[in-house]
């Protein structure tokens, strides 16, 4: 494993700590972080979703948090309060499925960080 996956690996566990203390529940895998993040950007707290609404919030989470590399632009809210993304010029590089998760990581990562405060 190299050094950066490695760094990558204990950033993510101690973020899953600090939603653990947070939430008083660890999510279990990347798709229930994203889809806090989802909650987060939707603003309207905690409520009871549809799979339909959760497979959305999971979407918004990921252009939310590929945006801050540029890989998305957001276009503009419904009249339900609803994000809408687009995507940007910049291409997302293809990856295979580990590193589509990598990125992932590193971009929720960030977004912990850089939008929510939280130091990890």
């Amino acid at each position: 494993m190299y050094k950066k996956d490695l760094e990558l690996q204990r950033n993510w566990v101690k973020l899953l700590t600090h939603l653990e203390q947070l939430l008083g529940k660890r999510p279990k895998d990347l798709n229930g972080v994203l889809f806090l993040i989802g909650v987060q950007e939707l603003g309207n707290g905690k409520q009871n979703f549809t799979k339909e609404e959760k497979q959305d919030l999971m979407h918004i989470a990921i252009c939310k948090v590929l945006s801050l590399s540029g890989f998305y632009e957001l276009e503009g809210i419904d009249a339900e309060g609803w994000p809408h993304w687009k995507k940007a010029e910049t291409a997302l590089p293809h990856f295979d499925l580990m590193d589509q998760e990598k990125l992932l990581k590193i971009h929720v990562i960030e977004y912990f960080e850089t939008e929510l405060k939280i130091e990890l």
